[in-house]
């Protein structure tokens, strides 16, 4: 099945990105300072670049695992049913984590994440997500740390994708349908 046409209007810049980015290192060192070690969990797969970015501003001694769970697959809504098709590598019992998301939208997939994490008894769990759409929440979450606030619209860019494109804008984008030219 062909995806609809559309287009991309900037809503966040690469630059906005980066300086939110330090800003966020910035408390986390503060609130994880004399960590051992700071377990960074990046939820995949939309949280890669995010996580990429955030541990190089991180001045703390950082190990990082991910976890891969899916309640959208190639569609633009939740499911609803969280499945994680990926899960850690290392164990977490008795570590500082921080687990890195990419968007909380419905609230499904970070409740679920949070819950499976905390079964396994970090010594702390914090969390953070890139961006926050409040008003599609369905399941009463909230990440420690957020980046940005943003409305009710789909959106693409910095490792977020639709239907797998679009992951490599350095930015986050607004994306707006058109309608198919006739012919």
């Amino acid at each position: 099945m062909s995806q609809p046409e559309y287009v991309i209007d900037q809503m966040i810049s690469a630059k906005s990105i980066a300086a939110r980015i330090e800003a966020l290192a910035r408390e986390i060192r503060t609130a994880f300072a004399g960590t051992e070690k700071l377990v960074v969990v990046g939820l995949l797969r939309g949280s890669f670049v995010f996580i990429a970015d955030l541990v190089r501003e991180l001045d703390l001694p950082v190990e990082v695992d991910f976890l891969e769970a899916s309640s959208y697959g190639e569609a633009m809504e939740s499911s609803r049913e969280v499945r994680i098709l990926k899960d850690l590598r290392g164990q977490i019992a008795g570590r500082d984590v921080l687990l890195v998301e990419d968007i909380v939208d419905t609230g499904f997939t970070l409740d679920h994440v949070v819950k499976l994490l905390q079964s396994r008894n970090p010594k702390r769990l914090e969390t953070i997500a890139l961006l926050d759409k409040p008003t599609r929440r369905e399941v009463d979450v909230k990440a420690t740390w957020t980046g940005f606030e943003i409305p009710d619209e789909f959106v693409v860019g910095y490792g977020i994708d639709y239907g797998q494109r679009d992951r490599n804008l350095p930015y986050i984008g607004k994306v707006r349908f058109t309608e198919p030219a006739a012919g």
